[in-house]
Order: structure tokens, then C-alpha cells, then sequence
């Protein structure tokens, strides 16, 4: 076994999950079957109830949406604004799959939408995927290297992969990091929502055309004044116009 296999083999078996449902078989399902993974795995049966555990403790919040009094939707939003806890990956699973209530889901922040009936299968694959792509959740800049990307106040280094704007550090997501380097690279390309997913995505996840549309929307808005130089070409795609 390679040593990155190996990495990302104990990067997995340390990760602590919160699941939080009102379904006590929903719960019991999903927590056997990702321990079995190597997972640790705590359960919840309301959001209230989640929402007095230590969520920054949490690597992944695997989130239903129809429950009591406070639904997934609202926990979802206390979760993103708070800052302690905002940078916690989140994935819905519900019952509501139709195409409204997921463009409401990944409005929130939400990095996954898994429809019921379940498939184990894929969810073990989708919480993996998750997982490794909030491995470095958080990039922020330090100083000044060689390969840098630079547009006016934005300074984008690919050594570091580190950004920042008009001299301090820029927090963003690992898939913000590359869909703003993506862009910075190639000025006034445009670039379709399938080139972006193939590009920003990772190969072996399902993501909706609209997920495109939702971070750049969440882009636009981190890197204030410059937000307005990412295009949109009705038809086409984005392009970052200097």
C-alpha cells in the first residue's frame, strides 16, 4: 500500500461523526454501518439535542431535515453562523429530493444531499469523499512566494495554496481555493458548469449543475469588490474578466 493510501486509510478511522435524526432505526442503520468503517459515531434524535454537544469536536454532520420542533434546515444555519463551527462539513439526508429543497440545502452550506431510501454504499462513498475534501478546511495566507497568481489586491499562491486580498489573509474552503484559482489562471475564459465540476470536483462524486452556481455565488460574496469581475455568460458559464 502506497503511503498516501495508508494516510488517508487513519485520516478515515479518525474521524468522529455526529448523526442527527429523529428516526431511531435511521440512526442505529447509519451508526453500525459506519463504525463498521472504522468511523466514531455519536447519534442524535433532535436538533435540539445536537445542538448542546461540542459540534466543533465533530468532522462531518450527517443532517435529516423533517424533525420536531427545529428542522435540519435551521440547525444547518446556526451550525454556518457560528463561526466555530462553520467550517463543519455537512450532508442532508431526507426525504425531500426534489430539486428545491437541495438548491435550499446547498444554499445553507451544505456539502452533500442524500436522498432516502438510503444506500449504504453510497453514503460510505459520499462520506469519504466529504471527508478527504474538508481534510484541509480552512486556507488562509501567510506571506508573499514564487507562483503566485496576483489580480489587483488578490494575491493567490500555488505553492501555498494560500489567498489574500488587499493584504489579509482570505479564509476559504478548499473548493473555493481552486474554483478562484481556476479562474485567476485563465482571464476571460469562459468556463462551462461541466468544465467546473470536471476541474473542482472530485471524479467519483455526483454533484448537480446547480452546486456550480451555489460557490460561485458563495465566491463572489468572500471576495467582496472583486466579486463583480466573476462573470456570468448566460448559456455558457463564468469567467473572471479582468
Amino acid at each position: 500500500m502506497q503511503r498516501h493510501q495508508i494516510f488517508l486509510l487513519i485520516f478515515d478511522i479518525l474521524m468522529k461523526i455526529l448523526v442527527v435524526d429523529d428516526e431511531l432505526d435511521i440512526c442505529e442503520l447509519l451508526q453500525y454501518n459506519l463504525e463498521t468503517e472504522g468511523y466514531e459515531v455519536v447519534t442524535a434524535n433532535s436538533a435540539e439535542e445536537a445542538l448542546m454537544l461540542p459540534l466543533k469536536e465533530y468532522a462531518l454532520i450527517l443532517l435529516d431535515v423533517m424533525m420536531g420542533e427545529m428542522s435540519g434546515f435551521q440547525m444547518a444555519r446556526k451550525i454556518k453562523d457560528n463561526p466555530v463551527t462553520a467550517h463543519i462539513p455537512i450532508i442532508f439526508i431526507t426525504a425531500l429530493d426534489d430539486e428545491d429543497n437541495t438548491v435550499k440545502g446547498l444554499n445553507i452550506g451544505a456539502d452533500d444531499y442524500i436522498a432516502k431510501p438510503l444506500s449504504m454504499k453510497e453514503l460510505k462513498a459520499r462520506v469519504r469523499v466529504v471527508l478527504r475534501r474538508a481534510s484541509s478546511p480552512l486556507i488562509t495566507s501567510r506571506g508573499r512566494f514564487e507562483n503566485e497568481i496576483c489580480y489587483e489586491g488578490i494575491t493567490l499562491d500555488q505553492n501555498a495554496k494560500t489567498v489574500m486580498m488587499d493584504g489579509q489573509d482570505l479564509t476559504l474552503t478548499k473548493l473555493e481555493y481552486e474554483l478562484l484559482s481556476l479562474l485567476l489562471q485563465n482571464p476571460g475564459k469562459v468556463f462551462s458548469r461541466e468544465d467546473i465540476l470536471a476541474h473542482c470536483w472530485p471524479q467519483d462524486v455526483y454533484v448537480l449543475d446547480r452546486t456550480v452556481d451555489v460557490n460561485i455565488t458563495r465566491l463572489r460574496k468572500k471576495i467582496g469588490r472583486y466579486g463583480k469581475q466573476i462573470k456570468t455568460r448566460i448559456g455558457y458559464g463564468y469567467c473572471f474578466e479582468k
